[in-house]
């Protein structure tokens, strides 16, 4: 009985080692002390004011910092953030004043609309003009890491503005609280970085569509491998690196956004060791 409750005490003290160890290896980061706040907005307008003609159908689904400790960091966050999602003609304004500004500069280019399709009902003889002036645009933005300093997020579109089909769109953006400001490639990447991530890009694509040669993608959809290098869209967290294609920047619109992602460990030569998101890695 003793020896029995020996091996029993032996290996619950090997296990809780064992559970040690692995804790202090991982890394949970410190949550950032921001808070953000959601706009939601829907809008529709039919063409001539007659719900019997097509129409345009808006929908923001907006997030952004709206209490930090800093005001002046907060105040760049959140410029960032507006700039982001809307563009540069919204950037100063508050976040309630964009969505809205928005919202109507939408409203007024759809009506501008309204003589082209005057024009078209009149010439139509067997396609159906409607179809070509049902409008949508759905767009939100997704925090995807938000500790050590660092806030990744990632801004969504999905929208048709006539011809054959719709698009989708993903623009990724890094910030660093400690200055309010976007991380580029240039700040987390060592000078010689272009090329070398260039290929592990590549290689990693390859990989993910199962082709031992790269050269094989051209053969499934994607443009010039010679040609796909970094395109600065990426998000970063605790594990690594993921960086996103759009839809027909390296490939074929049938092949839809393309995601990349690389550990620490892959990236590890290329990494400086001093920079704003070394925290989440050294």
């Amino acid at each position: 009985m003793n020896i029995q409750k020996s091996f029993y005490l032996l290996t619950i003290m090997v296990l809780c080692g064992f559970l040690m160890s692995a804790c202090s290896h991982t890394k949970t980061g410190k949550k950032n002390d921001i808070r953000f706040t959601s706009i939601q907005k829907k809008e529709q307008y039919h063409l001539l004011g007659d719900t019997a003609n097509p129409a345009c159908n808006l929908e923001i689904n907006f997030s952004y910092p709206s209490k930090y400790s800093d005001p002046k960091i907060l105040a760049l966050l959140q410029e960032n953030f507006i700039l982001s999602y809307f563009g540069e003609k919204y950037q100063k304004m508050t976040p309630q004043e964009a969505v809205d500004k928005y919202t109507a500069d939408y409203l007024a280019n759809y009506k501008d609309l309204e003589k082209d399709y005057v024009s078209d009902l009149k010439n139509e003889e067997n396609a159906p003009v409607g179809a070509w002036y049902g409008y949508f645009e759905i767009s939100s933005d997704k925090v995807t890491f938000n500790k050590n300093d660092i806030v990744s997020y990632t801004v969504s579109y999905n929208y048709y503005t006539g011809g054959a089909h719709g698009a989708h769109t993903y623009m990724n953006h890094v910030l660093y609280l400690k200055t309010g400001k976007t991380l580029s490639e240039e700040d987390i990447f060592n000078d010689d970085y272009k090329e070398k991530l260039s290929k592990l890009i590549v290689d990693k694509i390859a990989k993910q569509n199962n082709v031992a040669d790269p050269k094989e993608l051209e053969n499934v959809g994607y443009f010039s491998i010679d040609e796909i290098e970094p395109n600065g869209n990426f998000t970063v967290d605790g594990n690594g690196l993921t960086y996103i294609y759009n839809e027909y920047e390296i490939a074929a619109y049938v092949i839809g956004a393309i995601k990349v992602h690389f550990t620490f460990e892959e990236l590890n030569t290329l990494l400086k060791k001093e920079s704003p998101i070394s925290s989440l890695f050294s």
